[in-house]
């Protein structure tokens, strides 16, 4: 895993605990750190969760070393 999919990674875990939190306690939580969910760092923050989540929507494409290895054979007596 690159540099950029573990901080596309952390990006949408972020994501997904502030959706955890609007969903189950209507509190959005970067909306509240940056002053609101109109203020320019939320924006920013937002969609860097969203660019986040596309780069991570190509690890359910990517083959895994594994389930693509062939099982081994063991030789017959």
């Amino acid at each position: 895993m690159s540099g950029i999919q573990r901080i596309a990674l952390v990006l949408t875990i972020i994501g997904a605990i502030n959706w955890g939190l609007i969903g189950f306690f209507q509190f959005d939580l970067v909306a509240s750190i940056f002053g609101g969910q109109d203020a320019g760092m939320a924006r920013i923050v937002y969609g860097l969760v969203g660019i986040a989540g596309l780069i991570n929507l190509g690890l359910l494409f990517k083959s895994s070393p594994e389930i693509s290895r062939e099982p081994e054979t063991k030789p017959t007596r």
